[in-house]
């Protein structure tokens, strides 16, 4: 079971906000995951960004990968 760590989309239509979830590789985009582990909403001004670190970082030390834009979220972050 490969884990990612990923962007799951919430919201309306147009107005789109996002969690941050540790999930299966091939579960759906919003499917089915393990934990939340942040927020983004690029709605407001400036853009949201909250990253449960401690849960974060133990899941990135059990060998979950995170995705290309959830990777550049966390690199503004920290």
């Amino acid at each position: 079971m490969a884990l990612k760590v990923r962007l799951a989309r919430l919201g309306a239509k147009k107005k789109p906000y996002y969690r941050l979830v540790v999930a299966d590789s091939a579960a759906k985009r919003d499917g089915r995951f393990l934990e939340i582990v942040g927020f983004y909403d690029p709605n407001r001004s400036p853009a949201y960004l909250e990253i449960k670190k401690e849960q974060l970082d133990g899941w990135l030390a059990k060998g979950a990968k995170p995705t290309e834009t959830v990777a550049s979220l966390i690199k503004t972050k920290r």
